[in-house]
């Protein structure tokens, strides 16, 4: 079917901070690329006509201007053009009583062609039918038109559509996230942001992986996770009892860890930052995450106090991670210089769930250590490259605790891959048994090996040294290569 849409203007704009920072990564791509788009499924509830459902996605494509917003490089840097009016092709597929699945296998074909950015707009979809009554709506969407925030509106915004409901009032644009951080009060954030990552990368490690590679995997970065609802219990139990969030819990453990493996008493961890902390953006559709700097000591002695002090740096990291990318990128470029070597900010956690919570987690009558029973640790994919050496990610599930880890094999092999997940499960369920647990005895608690280096290595600051690297050498680390905010998909 055809679908007519008429916005109410059409304007041209440079990118927003969000948009850049997925911008660049974008165009680094081969054209043909697809690595950015997002397969996603909405629910046609109510058994609505096609007219019904056209109607109701003419709404929605009106409503929300990213998802009419080309992209194209210019003499003057990448513009976004709002277009005024179009059709949309829209494909009608009859499923039988498989229009679930269906529509899933249709939302991976249409993400599977790169989009053109410049001349098609950011989205496809189709109609999935079963026994003539429509189901499903099948989406591809690209990253440079949502995040994994502006998907949760679109699924609030459908389902009221569908339903013949108003969304309500008609919510901020992202060419009005542009004026806000140039001009307006982002601006004055952007900057104070810029300082504090001035400030951070001073004390930062220039790596956490500066110890030979090995010989990597032939697709070199491989993504593990694990289910486990002692995982969720038990930092629930040590939120509650330290006074921090389960999402401190989780990137605290996650950073110490790689600490006491790669041998580094100082983390550096990027964190995906919403960047929804102002009002009049919490119902924008279009991407608005940033990278935010979180700098973690491990000289606490206890991990309990490791945690909470993780949980203020955490927070700081959050409030600075909204900030004018070509800045920060200067930023880098002069730390590296002063260090010698380019900074290789490679380790990241990324907290995708919606609430911090899981709502629905099973009762342990056997303790955390019966729970523990039930974990299962399974491959996810493998990929080429990706410029996170290691990033850390929870899933959504609402009754495990679902972990996953990006490992550069070079770096982390898939055995201490898994190693890593099952070592944070087993140190929040160790401190919910011992609270004096040490940052000193992880090791042994999670039986995780520690990278050992030769006599040709030493401390300098934060950092380790080869003795008879040359001067400006990268210390064997290898290229950096391109990353997403949700590895081998694109929230």
């Amino acid at each position: 079917m055809t679908v007519p849409f008429a916005g109410t203007r059409t304007a041209e704009a440079a990118l927003s901070w969000g948009q850049e920072s997925i911008w660049r990564t974008v165009r680094w791509l081969d054209e043909d690329d697809p690595y950015f788009n997002i397969p996603y499924v909405l629910p046609i509830v109510g058994g609505p006509d096609l007219d019904r459902v056209g109607a109701a996605l003419r709404r929605l494509v009106e409503r929300h201007e990213a998802l009419r917003t080309t992209i194209a490089d210019t003499p003057d840097g990448a513009r976004q053009t709002v277009v005024a009016a179009g059709e949309l092709c829209v494909d009608v597929h009859e499923a039988g009583d498989d229009d679930a699945q269906v529509a899933q296998r249709v939302a991976a074909d249409l993400a599977a062609r790169a989009f053109r950015y410049a001349e098609e707009l950011p989205f496809r979809c189709a109609v999935v039918r079963r026994d003539g009554v429509a189901t499903q709506l099948a989406l591809a969407l690209s990253h440079l038109a949502v995040d994994a925030w502006s998907i949760r509106v679109l699924t609030d915004d459908w389902a009221a559509l569908v339903a013949g409901a108003d969304p309500g009032d008609v919510p901020t644009q992202p060419l009005d996230r542009v004026a806000f951080e140039r001009d307006g009060a982002g601006a004055g954030r952007g900057a104070e942001s810029v300082e504090y990552w001035a400030r951070t990368l001073a004390q930062a490690p220039r790596t956490l992986f500066d110890f030979p590679p090995r010989e990597p995997e032939t697709l070199r970065f491989v993504r593990v996770g694990m289910e486990s609802p002692a995982l969720a219990v038990a930092a629930t139990e040590l939120a509650h009892r330290w006074g921090v969030s389960t999402a401190s819990v989780l990137t605290v453990a996650c950073g110490v860890l790689l600490g006491v493996h790669t041998g580094h008493d100082r983390v550096a961890l990027q964190l995906i930052v919403a960047n929804r902390h102002d009002r009049r953006f919490r119902t924008m559709v279009g991407p608005a995450a940033q990278d935010g700097l979180l700098l973690l000591d491990l000289d606490a002695g206890s991990f309990a106090e490791t945690v909470r002090r993780g949980h203020m740096q955490a927070m700081a990291a959050y409030r600075y991670g909204h900030y004018d990318p070509a800045a920060v990128r200067q930023l880098r470029e002069q730390a590296g210089l002063v260090r010698g070597a380019p900074m290789d900010l490679s380790a990241y956690f990324n907290d995708i769930r919606a609430s911090g919570v899981w709502p629905r987690l099973p009762a342990a009558p056997d303790g955390l250590r019966g729970l523990s029973s039930r974990t299962r640790t399974f491959v996810v994919g493998s990929h080429a490259k990706v410029d996170a050496k290691a990033f850390f990610a929870t899933g959504a599930a609402p009754d495990t605790g679902q972990l996953y880890l990006l490992a550069d094999t070079a770096y982390l092999a898939r055995e201490t891959a898994f190693a890593l997940l099952r070592a944070v499960e087993e140190i929040l369920v160790t401190a919910v048994e011992a609270d004096d647990l040490r940052i000193s005895d992880l090791a042994a608690v999670a039986g995780l090996a520690v990278v050992r280096r030769g006599p040709d290595w030493t401390r300098s600051g934060p950092d380790w040294v080869h003795l008879d690297a040359p001067a400006g050498a990268s210390q064997d680390t290898p290229e950096i290569v391109q990353r997403s905010s949700t590895p081998g998909g694109a929230v």
